[in-house]
């Protein structure tokens, strides 16, 4: 990933946030038979390692766990996102030297990966992954009040991901190249957008030079 030192973001407890409120990521292997990508919800230890395990699973008729790696996977979190139209800049009046961009935050994250089919390893990764997912719900689902019988044939169609991560790299574009009064009118712009993600990444706006 392309990270000018601007946008260069390496607080880890900053890089674990986007991690975690992303959520989904896209998990990438290179293999002989070229690059393999699927959309994943993988959970993040961050006790576990120098820079923590990320934990998910896949179905076992997915192919990607079965065809050879080549080096380490790579797991892509999008956190927040957004449109910016030049007409939000205050530079634009006086010399109209703008143009349109896309604010966003990114992490990837790399490391080896292990498939697994243990059972019990399985269950208790879909039981953390679920746990987290559903906490904030007012009546929270468990793993628990399925069958167990259903549960154990649902495993049987699942593989396990476990990935160290060797190496983080993140990435947080908001307007940090722009001046203190275009970047007032980016934050401004997006919080009066009728798109909720816009309005969270109005948010992140730096409206002070640092």
């Amino acid at each position: 990933m392309y990270v000018p030192t601007a946008f260069q973001e390496s607080d880890p407890a900053v890089l674990r946030q986007i991690i975690r409120e992303a959520r989904l990521c896209n998990f990438v292997t290179a293999t002989q038979e070229g690059l393999v990508a699927t959309p994943l919800p993988l959970f993040l230890n961050a006790d576990e390692g120098e820079h923590g395990v990320l934990y998910g699973h896949l179905a076992k008729a997915n192919p990607q766990w079965k065809m050879t790696s080549i080096g380490d996977a790579l797991a892509i979190f999008v956190g927040g996102h957004a449109y910016i139209t030049p007409s939000w800049y205050a530079s634009k009046a006086k010399d109209e030297k703008v143009v349109p961009t896309w604010n966003y935050e990114a992490v990837h994250a790399y490391g080896p990966a292990e498939f697994f089919e243990d059972a019990d390893r399985l269950l208790d990764v879909v039981t953390r992954l679920t746990n987290l997912h559903e906490s904030e719900r007012a009546k929270p689902w468990a793993v628990s009040d399925a069958p167990a019988d259903y549960i154990k044939a649902q495993l049987r169609g699942i593989v396990g991901i476990r990935m160290p991560i060797t190496r983080l790299q993140g990435k947080r574009k908001m307007s940090q190249n722009r001046n203190a009064e275009d970047r007032a009118g980016v934050a401004r712009g997006l919080a009066e957008s009728d798109r909720m993600m816009d309005r969270y990444v109005g948010g992140l706006i730096p409206l002070e030079d640092r």
